[in-house]
């Protein structure tokens, strides 16, 4: 039996690992490198705080203010608004009180389980050098500021994950970069960061391959089935057989789930991070300031900083105005941080309007699988929708309910 997985990056190949050491012969397909998407730039944090819906009022209800600010923290380009508009209708109709309840405890699951089934993976793979020991710190100026993000603190407090509040001698203690305006903050001790996100794909493929799994550079243009898949066609009409295929390929899923017959309303948050590798300091902890919408780690031999979403479609060029707004942002946290040596990147997250991930079969097709719509916790998710997938696709008890992540809930 062969099984394909369309996408290498850190969910595909993760899957792709996962179910070649579950004895299934594996095959990685992807018009790229393994990890040269979204995992090549993204924040490098295994962020398990971050579950709760995006659609939340108070979230949604300043998106027309930032949208009318260029340094705002969403940025929808004019040209594209008529082609977000049904996607934004299933957005604001995520906002109801119980399904926001809902969706909050179908993250959670997720993300209750995303350090521990990361650091298994890591111990099976022999990569457990790849992981800090230290957490994240969010920032707040003062009590103000820190109310303004209460409702999410009280999201973590309702399931369980641990946090600390902490003082500004404490938050000097762990990074004495921080500035003096910091007057509070907390300590998410999960929200590990790993040394190279896109090293780290590489190494999980090369270990793939020593599994006896197979990665080929191709596009997929087409599919053969019937009630059951048989192959897909790649670019040139070169044909693979297939028993089984995956859908991983991140903003690009959609497409191909549209040719398969399930559309699915998925939209790319088109993310920006400034890379510097001379940054002029040095920190041990990621951290984000809520109120200013930016995030910096250490990662990659140097110091990445991103944080803006921008909705403008997977063929317009990148606008690193975008990097830059967050590079002036982090430098009010990190007033010594230079800019030296650096690089700025664009990449493109799956988002869905629900903020959840599809992780399920197809209702349609026999031996089809949809694993994508991770937003901005592809990297934290994707040992754990290994795990998952590996379940679903070898007909193994499942850990967790997949109901909710079904491709068909829309």
């Amino acid at each position: 039996m062969v099984t394909v997985v369309v996408g290498a990056g850190i969910i595909g190949t993760a899957i792709a690992h996962d179910l070649q050491r579950r004895g299934r012969q594996v095959v990685l397909v992807d018009r790229d490198a393994p990890g040269k998407g979204a995992s090549y730039g993204n924040m490098a944090s295994i962020a398990v705080t971050e579950f709760m819906p995006a659609s939340r009022p108070s979230v949604w209800k300043q998106i027309p203010g930032w949208m009318l600010d260029p340094e705002g923290p969403v940025r929808v380009r004019p040209s594209y608004m008529p082609k977000l508009v049904p996607w934004f209708l299933r957005f604001i109709a995520a906002s109801r009180p119980s399904k926001l309840r809902a969706l909050e405890a179908e993250g959670a699951a997720l993300c209750s389980r995303a350090l521990g089934d990361t650091l298994d993976l890591l111990r099976e793979t022999g990569l457990t050098d790849q992981i800090s020991d230290e957490g994240c710190l969010s920032l707040y100026t003062d009590e103000a500021e820190f109310k303004a993000d209460r409702e999410h603190i009280e999201i973590l407090e309702r399931f369980g994950f641990p946090h600390e509040v902490i003082g500004r001698q404490a938050i000097k203690a762990l990074e004495p970069e921080l500035s003096d305006k910091i007057g509070m903050a907390v300590l998410f001790p999960q929200n590990r960061s790993i040394k190279d996100p896109y090293t780290l794909v590489l190494a999980l493929a090369e270990r793939f391959v020593g599994l006896g799994g197979r990665i080929e550079h191709g596009e997929v243009v087409g599919f053969t089935r019937s009630d059951e898949m048989r192959e897909l066609v790649l670019k040139e009409s070169r044909r693979m057989p297939a028993d089984e295929v995956v859908i991983c390929a991140g903003a690009f899923s959609a497409k191909l789930a549209k040719d398969l017959g399930e559309p699915i309303p998925l939209e790319t948050e088109r993310g920006y991070h400034t890379q510097i590798m001379a940054p002029g300091i040095s920190m041990k902890h990621s951290i984000i300031w809520p109120a200013k919408a930016f995030m910096v780690t250490p990662t990659a031999g140097g110091i990445r900083v991103g944080g803006t979403v921008e909705m403008a479609g997977l063929e317009a060029a990148p606008d690193y105005r975008r990097s830059k707004v967050t590079v002036k942002r982090a430098k009010e946290a990190l007033p010594n941080l230079a800019c030296e040596d650096f690089t700025e990147w664009m990449g493109h997250r799956p988002a869905l309007p629900d903020t959840i991930p599809i992780l399920s079969a197809s209702p349609r097709t026999k031996g089809l699988f949809y694993a994508t719509g991770h937003g901005h916790l592809g990297l934290t998710y994707a040992a754990t929708t290994a795990r998952l997938m590996g379940e679903l696709i070898t007909g193994g008890k499942s850990s967790v309910d997949l109901h909710p992540y079904r491709v068909n809930r829309f």
